[in-house]
């Protein structure tokens, strides 16, 4: 999955999905799902945002609508497609939020857009460690599909009635595993620090996440940072899903009137 340069608008549409129309001149919110999840995942977001806010958000190769196509074989691969996506030509402010899985594809995608002189105007990492920190526990791509479900429950963000259909699981199954063994190989290449504020989402009782290592976040950037702890487990930000979108909103209404330059300026 190579980056490339002139992208149609189908090819776009494929990879990001605008689910309300927005205001024009409304900021971007790019959103990165987790592990297994789908742009449907952001509709409430969206419907929450729009329109003042131009909610985008991303449907990774291999499920739903695009479940011929090939996996991702790196987290880089799909940062470098996502950059390639992007419009170079669109100077509205551009913030990125990933959840999990999508913390981490983020934060690849910043590093890329700063590189390119475009950079984000923040970072919502939200239910992830920081991608310095690695942990010897990450098998679960290695596991099998009783497993792999055993997993999905304890994260409490899928469904359970889709973990006890047969023919659901053999659908999905294969997007997660792929999706896990994905982010468990990932590793921080060193170097580059990014300079665009970031914003660390957790839950206080995430079993995957400590409120260190969500705080850890802050040694990514050298610009500012914030810490925003939440009650709930892995996937919090559903329950809590009104304050979530008002901290989003409330960001992002600083950022409306600044243009890209603006942003990038010190």
């Amino acid at each position: 999955m190579a980056i490339r340069s002139g992208w149609s608008s189908d090819e776009r549409k494929l990879w990001m999905r605008n689910f309300h129309p927005p205001t024009p001149g409304a900021p971007r919110l790019l959103c990165l799902p987790h592990a297994g999840g789908s742009a449907s995942f952001f509709f409430p977001v969206s419907a929450a945002l729009s329109p003042d806010v131009n909610v985008l958000a991303v449907q990774y190769p291999g499920r739903q609508d695009r479940r011929a196509e090939p996996y991702a074989d790196s987290v880089e691969a799909l940062a470098d497609a996502l950059l390639g996506v992007l419009d170079p030509r669109d100077d509205t402010p551009l913030a990125l939020f990933g959840h999990s899985m999508g913390a981490v594809v983020g934060f690849e995608l910043a590093r890329r857009l700063e590189a390119a002189g475009r950079p984000p105007a923040v970072l919502f990492a939200s239910g992830r460690r920081a991608p310095s920190l690695v942990r010897a526990d990450g098998t679960v791509h290695r596991r099998d599909d009783a497993g792999l479900i055993e997993e999905m429950r304890k994260l409490d963000g899928t469904d359970l009635a889709l973990l006890d259909d047969p023919e659901m699981l053999r659908l999905i199954l294969p997007a997660i595993r792929a999706d896990y063994r994905l982010v468990e190989t990932y590793r921080r290449a060193p170097g580059q620090r990014l300079s665009c504020p970031v914003v660390a989402m957790t839950g206080d009782a995430d079993p995957r996440v400590t409120l260190d290592e969500a705080r850890s976040w802050g040694a990514e950037t050298s610009g500012a940072f914030e810490l925003l702890v939440h009650p709930g487990g892995h996937f919090y930000l559903v329950p809590r899903h009104r304050t979530v979108n008002a901290q989003i909103q409330e960001y992002l209404r600083r950022l409306a009137p600044r243009t890209r330059a603006e942003v990038a300026a010190p």
